[in-house]
This record gives C-alpha cells, sequence and structure tokens, in this order.
C-alpha cells in the first residue's frame, strides 16, 4: 500500500502535502507548530485535520505491519498461495486480514483439531468437495479406526462434521457476507432485571432497536447497565437468512451430501460463528460509541477552554458549603490571592447579617469587580446571599456560578499543594473558581480534563485514547492563545508545543534565578531546550512590553528577517507597529500583490497572512473576539420560571441527544435535539458548542424531577413572528 496515496485521496490533498506531513510527523514535530508554522508544506490544513491525518497514518503502518506479519506466518506454514496474497493485497481493514489469516492461526484444542489427530481431515475433504459418488456411510467407513478412538461410521462422520464447520467458520468470505447482513438487519434487545435499584434503566425494560440506527449514548448507556447487572442484552438476528447466505457459499450445485453439511453448516453457524460475530458487532459497537462519545467531549473541551477571559478584573470566589461555612478567596487582575476569609450565610448557621458585612468590607477595600460562585453543595443558596447582597453595595459588582468540576480534583492535587501550601483544601478551590471566571483556559489546564464535566460515561471510556484526544484538545488551545513567557505556570507551559514538564520547570527555574525574559533566544540558555525545542516552541511564547515587539505577536523567530523585508518595503518600522500605524498594510500589500510580495520577504503566502493578522493586533488574544461570560446581579429559582417565558442562558454541555443550558436557576434546562433549530441536524454539535450564548423558551417544567424542558427554535420563532407583526 501506498500510504502517502492512500492519505492524500482520503483527506482530499495534494500527494506531495501528504508526503509533507508524514515527514512533519516523523520528525517529532507538534501538531499546533505544524499547523501554524508549516501552512505551505501542508496546504493550511487545520491542526484536527492534521490529529486526524496522524491517528489514520498509525492505523495505516499498524495495518501494513500487520499485513507483513500475516504473510510471514502463511509463508512459514508453507500455505501462502496466489489467491492467499490476492486476498491480503485486497484487505482494506485489520477485521478483514484477520479473517484471512483465521485459518491459519495456531489454535487451542477444538473440536476439530481432536478430529484431524484421529485422522478424520481427508474424509471431511471428501466430503466438502460434494462429488463423491459413494453413499455417505461407505466413505466413513473406511476411516473407522478404534485405535485412534474412532470406532463406528457415526464417530467419523460427527468429527469429519466439525471439521467442516471450522472450516465454514473461518471462511473470510463468509464472515464477510454474515458480518454486513447482520449489522444491517439485526437488534438489540434489552430486558430489565426485576428490582428497585434497576429503575435508572427503565428506559431499556423490553427494549429493542435497530442495530444501524441506535446511537452512540444508548449504546453506552446499555453497556453500562449490563456492566452493573441490571440489564439483560441480546442480538436479535435472522438466522434463518444467514444460514441461507453460509448454505449459497458453501454448497454446490447438484452436489452430494447435501442433508449431512446443511446439518454442518447450522452447527458451524450456531455454535462457532453467531457467537463470535455477535461479539465482535457488540465491540464494535461499543468501540464506535466510545469514539463518539470521545468526540464530544473534544468538542465540548474546546469551547470550555477557549471562554473568553475576564480581563482586568478582581475577582472574589466563592466556595459554597452548610456546615463547615464558604471558603472565601480574592484574586487580583493578575490571578494573585489578596484575602481570604470564611462566612457562614447558609444552614445551619444562617449568619446572613454578619457574612454581608465582612463581604462588603472586603468587596470595598479590594475594589471587587465580580463574584465568581461554585455550583456545587449549598450554591443555590450561595447566590441567594450574594444576590440579595449586591442590592446593597456602594459599587457595581456582578456575579456568575461557575462550574466547579474537578475544582476538588485540582484542590487535593500535588500542584494545589505547590502554588498554596498553607492553605487547606477548600479554599484552594475558593481560588480555583475565582481564576476559572478571570481566565478559564490558564485555571482548567491544572486539572485532568476528564474530571471538567462535559461529556458522558467519561469512565467507561478506554482512558488513553481518551487521554491522548483530549490532552491534544489542551494542547491546541494552550498554543492558539500563547502564553506570557515571564508570568506562566510550569503547569500552562508544559502544554506547549515542544515542551513538557521538565523542560517547563527549567524555565520557571530560570526565570527565578535570572529574572524575567526579554527576548526569545534566551530561551535557548534554559537548561535542556535544545534548538530543536525552540523552534516548535517560540512562537506560542509571548513577552509583552519589551525591545522587539515581534516578541509579543505569533510571528515566528524564523519569520523576523522576512518581517523586517515587509516592512522594509513600506517604510514601516516596528515603532509603526507598537502604535497602531501598520493598518493599511493589506491595502498596500494588495496592491503591489500578495505573490509578488511574499517572493520578495522569502515566504509562502499563507505566512505572509499569518504575520500581517499578527502586526495589525500586537499582543491580541484570540479570545477576545468572542462573547463575553454573562454576568448576572438577581437570582432565579425553578419555582419562579413559568411555561413560555423566553429567556438567555449559556450552554454548558452538548450531548448526542440534545444540550444542557443554564438559565439561572440550580437546575440547568435541556434543549433536546429537536428543538434546537428548524431545520434536521444529525448532532446538536452542528449547531451549538459549550459557552454559547442563546435565547431559549421554556416549554416545560417538572418541579418534582426539579426538571426544564427549552427549546431555541421555538424562541427563535417568537422573535421572527415580534418582527413580523412590527
Amino acid at each position: 500500500m501506498d500510504i502517502a496515496k492512500t492519505l492524500s485521496l482520503e483527506f482530499n490533498i495534494r500527494e506531495d502535502y501528504a508526503n509533507n506531513l508524514i515527514q512533519l510527523l516523523d520528525e517529532g514535530c507538534t501538531v499546533p507548530f505544524i499547523a501554524r508554522y508549516r501552512k505551505e508544506m501542508h496546504g493550511s490544513c487545520d491542526d484536527q485535520v492534521i490529529r486526524d491525518f496522524a491517528d489514520r497514518l498509525e492505523y495505516l503502518r499498524n495495518f501494513e505491519k500487520r499485513k507483513e506479519e500475516i504473510i510471514k506466518l502463511i509463508t512459514e506454514q508453507e500455505k501462502m498461495t496466489p489467491e492467499i496474497m490476492e486476498s491480503l493485497d485486497k484487505a482494506l481493514t485489520l477485521t478483514e486480514l484477520e479473517d484471512i489469516y483465521r485459518p491459519f492461526r495456531p489454535k487451542r484444542q477444538t473440536r476439530a483439531t481432536i478430529a484431524e489427530a484421529k485422522g478424520l481431515k481427508p474424509l471431511a475433504e471428501i466430503i466438502f468437495a460434494q462429488k463423491d459418488k459413494r453413499e455417505l456411510n461407505d466413505i466413513a467407513l473406511e476411516f473407522v479406526n478404534p485405535e485412534k478412538e474412532v470406532n463406528d461410521v457415526q464417530m467419523a462422520l460427527c468429527g469429519a462434521s466439525d471439521i467442516i464447520a471450522e472450516v465454514i467458520s473461518d471462511d473470510a468470505e463468509i464472515r464477510k457476507i454474515l458480518r454486513e447482513f447482520i449489522f444491517n438487519s439485526a437488534q438489540i434487545v434489552t430486558t430489565l432485571k426485576p428490582g428497585e435499584k434497576y429503575l435508572v434503566y427503565q428506559t431499556y425494560e423490553n427494549y429493542k432497536e435497530p442495530v444501524n440506527k441506535i446511537p452512540s449514548h444508548r449504546i453506552l448507556a446499555i453497556n453500562r447497565g449490563e456492566k452493573e447487572d441490571c440489564l439483560k442484552v441480546d442480538v436479535e438476528t435472522n438466522n434463518e437468512k444467514c444460514l441461507e447466505l453460509i448454505s449459497d457459499e458453501v454448497l454446490i450445485k447438484n452436489g452430494r451430501f447435501k442433508e449431512f453439511l446443511q446439518s454442518t453448516i447450522e452447527d458451524s453457524f450456531e455454535r462457532l460463528i453467531l457467537p463470535s460475530l455477535i461479539r465482535e458487532l457488540r465491540s464494535t459497537l461499543t468501540d464506535s460509541a466510545n469514539e463518539q462519545a470521545i468526540k464530544m467531549f473534544e468538542v465540548n473541551l474546546k469551547p470550555l477552554l477557549m471562554q473568553p477571559p475576564l480581563k482586568d478584573k478582581v475577582i472574589l470566589g466563592l466556595d459554597p458549603a452548610y456546615r463547615t461555612g464558604c471558603k472565601v478567596a480574592v484574586i487580583d487582575t493578575n490571578g494573585n490571592v489578596i484575602d481570604k476569609t470564611v462566612i457562614y450565610p447558609t444552614p445551619p448557621h444562617n449568619q446572613i447579617e454578619k457574612s454581608e458585612e465582612i463581604i462588603s468590607q472586603i468587596v470595598v477595600k479590594d475594589n471587587v469587580d465580580a463574584i465568581a460562585i461554585g455550583n456545587g453543595t449549598a450554591s443555590k443558596e450561595s447566590e441567594i446571599f450574594v444576590s440579595n447582597l449586591l442590592k446593597k453595595l456602594p459599587r457595581k459588582v456582578e456575579y456568575m456560578v461557575v462550574n466547579e468540576a474537578g475544582a476538588s480534583v485540582y484542590s487535593a492535587s500535588k500542584l494545589g499543594a505547590e502554588e498554596f501550601p498553607d492553605y487547606d483544601v477548600s479554599l484552594r478551590s475558593a481560588v480555583s473558581i475565582a481564576r476559572r471566571l478571570q481566565d478559564p483556559l490558564a485555571e482548567l489546564i491544572k486539572i485532568d480534563v476528564k474530571s471538567i464535566g462535559v461529556g458522558q460515561y467519561q469512565h467507561d471510556m478506554p482512558q488513553k485514547r481518551l487521554s491522548t484526544v483530549l490532552d491534544g484538545v489542551v494542547e491546541d488551545c494552550v498554543n492558539s492563545v500563547g502564553v506570557d513567557l515571564n508570568t506562566a505556570s510550569y503547569k500552562l507551559l508544559e502544554h506547549i508545543s515542544g515542551l513538557n514538564s521538565a523542560i517547563a520547570k527549567n524555565i520557571v527555574s530560570y526565570r527565578k534565578e535570572n529574572g524575567k525574559f526579554h527576548q526569545r533566544s534566551e530561551l535557548l540558555k534554559v537548561n535542556k531546550l535544545g534548538e530543536k525545542a525552540y523552534v516548535q516552541c517560540a512562537g506560542f511564547l509571548r513577552i509583552p512590553n519589551e525591545k522587539n515587539i515581534l516578541d509579543n505577536t505569533g510571528v515566528h523567530p524564523e519569520s523576523y528577517e522576512a518581517t523586517e523585508k515587509l516592512l522594509n518595503m513600506f517604510n514601516l518600522t516596528k515603532e509603526d507597529i507598537k502604535n497602531g500605524n501598520v493598518q493599511n498594510l493589506p491595502r498596500l500589500i494588495g496592491a503591489k500583490g500578495e505573490d509578488n510580495v511574499a517572493k520578495a520577504c522569502g515566504i509562502g503566502v499563507p505566512t505572509l497572512d499569518d504575520i500581517v493578522k499578527e502586526l495589525l493586533k500586537p499582543g491580541r488574544d484570540v479570545r477576545d473576539d468572542l462573547p463575553k461570560p454573562e454576568l448576572r446581579s438577581d437570582v432565579l429559582s425553578i419555582e419562579d420560571l413559568k411555561v413560555g417565558m423566553i429567556m438567555k442562558g449559556t450552554v454548558r454541555n452538548v450531548i448526542d441527544f440534545g444540550a444542557f443550558v443554564d438559565i439561572g436557576v440550580h437546575q440547568d434546562g435541556l434543549v433536546h435535539i429537536s428543538e434546537v433549530c428548524d431545520r434536521y441536524i444529525k448532532h446538536p454539535s452542528e449547531e451549538l458548542s459549550v459557552g454559547d450564548i442563546v435565547k431559549v423558551k421554556i416549554i416545560n417544567i417538572d418541579l418534582q424531577k426539579q426538571r426544564i424542558g427549552l427549546s431555541i427554535k421555538r424562541a427563535n420563532e417568537e422573535d421572527d413572528e415580534i418582527r413580523i407583526q412590527n
């Protein structure tokens, strides 16, 4: 297989681009670096395409490796034929390869191997050929041999049947035909076991759904129910049709021994083929569902990490609790803790007046701009307390309920102890909650991303694969934003292209010993940070307020010379960049011709475009272009809601069957996929992302179950009606 050509066709890119991507990946270049600084080599593929390309490259290489192993193993058995070689060359998946190798795989003792040891293989071959004119019993009589424990004709025929059944089961073409048929016709059937503890799976009582239509989230729910011994799961197949399909492949026209072979086919199907294919089917469905669930983690995590920071604000973080009190931490505009205390406004203490007095004094003293409230235990009472307090404060302060998922993980972690050795665990949580509002990316990367709480069934996923995908998302997000080389924590730095935890810690140590960095090239003085790592990381690290303004942009040091040529071409200087006097640059380049300018600078057009974007907004944060977080000053409870109300909300989680939206009450409402928009969509992520601000209409409220049903499309329909009336 020509892997580069295959990838070029699959990803619809030029073959030389595919070869370049393979070369860059093999050289150890990171995906963010390739996507950002090697665009000319791959036609400006984005980071997600390159990650998919890398995954597929690994699969194809594993495929080729396994194919070579199988060829070697069959050849060593002296059983390789041109037909087998042709089948191996035509195989497109690892499953097809394994089907071809199946008859040659060393087997543990089976009924067939026992029969072969008794000398019955020639009998099986005669019967399977279906041409011998003699009576079956007469043929079998020749193989009766008491010394080999074949005492009579019946024993000989049973042994021959076992051998033929295994041959049929190992036939790659038969397995392929049945696999396809079962996938397209079988149904998943579940029954609920009796008992109250199983009620959570009541949806799956006497449940049935076609295998080829069942969505991923239901596969995972069924798997969990089966694992917890709440559900009995079966795959219902059309066995009669399956037997017919096998017969069409096995029986020859006007062949002999049809009745005997038909019985053998039934045995092969029921005893060997069907159980194997059902296991394989369940495994395939689970793998596919896992990939879809992991994809949803990926889709949800990126917008969550990329939520705009609340810059230049002093934030008070509140970690709610009952008996132990609410921990309070105030951070300045740089995220440093400047105040901390404990208040007791919630039951059983209910010290509301005293708590109001304490927070009022802190707000005035520290010039607090916003309050971040964790959404865990006692958050509703804490939110009511804060909402009432805001009306009494002498300055404008707003609040936001922050998802505190994983805050306790961070608080109890080694990193939390390193950052705040003198703080107790809950106080560290309050700091984390405040920082999540101030800079979500910088704070959330400190914890295991699987603990952040987006997606479903994270504990059921293959953890290595989940971690690989989510770490890739974190890497892409951190590098797309860039980090301040002089203030970033080692935990943030370790996600930068080309860096690891050890080098990140060395950078922080270098800062402590030598003071702040004044230019990117100083990175080469950091212990264990060599030229290769420098090339990978330099463009993603920022140094604000230093002599060379390019060090505070996404322009890579390797392009500094080209940037100087560009500026000189139009009589511009770095001072012009600082002063914002380069806004005419796109027009000037357009007049001269992009291709001509790029050629004169010794770079490609994609790199030229990226340089110009950076020069127009030096030090820009890509998150600044996104909608700001929705801060509130008042609180609602589910009892305040009425069906028909139109409200604004923030998307908190996108799942296969809809999205959960925070509308300012303690419970997030559910927008079912059918209520997302007017057009048909396969998945809610086609329209929604975590962090989106959306207008919703309340369509149902269940006070007993504390559930809220929402609709985005009906809210938009109402807007359209109002516009028409006006």
